[in-house]
């Protein structure tokens, strides 16, 4: 396969899976771990989720526009600080796991098991959440224990960054349209570090010059227009819906990715 047909393919693979609770990481691993399409190295796969940071600002410009136009009110500041404190966190978090040189796994068991159980657990967050009162208001609390859900997803491929962060939030009494939208709007800043540290750290290392740039530009490119798609489907689709499809998709994915593992002895 040519590759500039296997970045085409992970880039819709990517887009289309970022935002949603299935996790874009783990889905970039599988079929370069099993071997159906060429690896491309973790500098790829952490740049072109960059791609995706474009579909949120087009889908919420809206949103960051009343942002913008209100920074002298209250309600806005405190917002915005509750996004830059859980970014910070995320940030901080992040340096950590870099420093242990915790990288994305080689094999397969690992992120079918992440996909596993984070199944499992959307389920039982889902019927714990049923009922249940909820509010729009971002609590302090929210804001650490969604950074805390970022980073267990970074550790983690096959956690899903903004299903962990959404769920967190739900699980902490937000609604599911606010616990959406403070989770995608978080990602920006995330996604684009993250996409930005990777490459600063590939030019002081003196790897960037062994990089395809073209393909992961091609890549970021397509992620961020199949991104688009999937986010303002998902916008709508959380307002009256549940994450408990995701979730059977998730086990059943999971199961076949240990079955498939263990019958190829990886």
């Amino acid at each position: 396969m040519p590759d500039w047909l296997a970045v085409i393919i992970l880039g819709i693979i990517e887009g289309v899976t970022e935002f949603l609770p299935i996790s874009s990481t783990g889905h970039l691993l599988i079929p370069q771990n099993l071997g159906w399409l060429p690896r491309q190295g973790d500098l790829f796969d952490v740049v072109i989720q960059s791609g995706a940071v474009v579909a949120v600002l087009a889908v919420f410009m809206k949103r960051l526009k009343h942002l913008m136009a209100t920074l002298g009110e209250a309600e806005t500041q405190d917002y915005l600080k509750k996004l830059a404190g859980a970014f910070l966190i995320t940030v901080f978090g992040g340096l950590v796991i870099k420093k242990a040189g915790i990288e994305l796994p080689e094999t397969i068991q690992p992120v079918a098991w992440a996909t596993l159980i984070g199944g499992i657990l959307i389920l039982i967050l889902e019927r714990l959440y049923h009922g249940r009162s909820s509010v729009a208001q971002i609590t302090w609390a929210v804001v650490v224990a969604v950074a805390v859900a970022q980073l267990i997803a970074a550790v983690f491929p096959g956690t899903s960054r903004s299903g962990a962060s959404i769920l967190m939030a739900m699980a902490f009494g937000i609604a599911r349209p606010a616990a959406t939208e403070f989770s995608f709007l978080l990602g920006i800043p995330t996604l684009m570090a993250a996409g930005g540290l990777k490459i600063l750290s590939a030019f002081a290392e003196g790897a960037a010059a062994g990089e395809n740039w073209a393909l992961i530009l091609l890549g970021t490119a397509v992620s961020a227009v199949s991104a688009f798609v999937v986010v303002r489907w998902l916008v709508h689709f959380v307002q009256s819906h549940t994450f408990t499809g995701f979730a059977w998709y998730r086990i059943a994915l999971g199961v076949l990715l240990l079955v498939m593992a263990a019958m190829n002895g990886h």
